[in-house]
């Protein structure tokens, strides 16, 4: 379990009113007491309102309890198709993102909100995302968070090979496919690359530093004005 993670949780167990001992936290958690120690101080260094001892046990002051979380329905509804198309079509590690988020979720609704979570009937079969596609959308957004440049190998669409070196934007989903934004150095000007299509992403050491005319904001504005253009033409 990520330490963010065991934060959270001690958390929800100390928000249920009872006095917890370290070690029946640590037992829950499956860690030391020691590391329940120092988790709960840092807690309380960063503001939560835990009052207790080591010895004694620890509980959440009720008067400055976290409100729970409401959502209606519909919000619900939302929440839970969001977390099932990620996990369908994510790469590997928003999946297990979406999963931990919609775990958290649920352990601080209400119960009788708790239920509706089973009740939605909305679903993203994800069969036709194979682990090797996950694979390279988790490279290709780190690549894009971390400004990093990627040398791609790509079979464009009549089947010819290309090795190209890219500025990653960002990606976009359009309910089947992936297209990758970025400035191509090639061609020193915005391409969309179909994911499916990238033999090999090779993220390399080397960031960039997106110019005026290269950025995402640039691209967007290009996009729009295209489609400006197709309508009016």
């Amino acid at each position: 379990m990520r330490r963010a993670d065991r934060l959270f949780r001690i958390v929800q167990l100390l928000r249920g009113g009872r006095l917890q001992t370290a070690r029946s936290l640590a037992e829950k958690l499956q860690v030391s007491h020691r590391t329940i120690y120092r988790d709960v101080q840092d807690l309380q260094l960063s503001g939560m309102p835990i009052t207790g001892e080591a010895g004694v046990g620890y509980t959440l002051r009720r008067d400055l309890d976290i409100p729970p979380l409401m959502f209606d329905r519909e919000e619900i509804a939302a929440l839970v198709l969001g977390a099932r198309m990620v996990e369908a079509w994510g790469g590997t590690e928003l999946t297990e993102a979406a999963n931990r988020a919609l775990r958290k979720i649920e352990a601080v609704l209400p119960a009788n909100l708790r239920e509706k979570i089973d009740d939605v009937l909305l679903y993203a079969p994800g069969y036709k995302s194979p682990p090797e596609l996950r694979r390279k959308l988790d490279t290709l957004h780190a690549a894009a968070q971390q400004r990093r440049v990627v040398l791609l190998a790509y079979s464009r669409e009549d089947g010819q090979p290309s090795v190209r070196r890219v500025h990653p934007l960002a990606l976009y989903f359009w309910g089947g496919t992936w297209t990758l934004a970025a400035w191509c150095e090639l061609r020193t000007d915005f391409r969309s690359f179909r994911v499916d299509r990238v033999e090999h992403a090779d993220c390399l050491d080397e960031q960039f530093t997106p110019r005026a005319g290269q950025t995402l904001a640039d691209f967007l504005r290009r996009v729009r004005s295209q489609e400006r253009d197709s309508r009016h033409g």
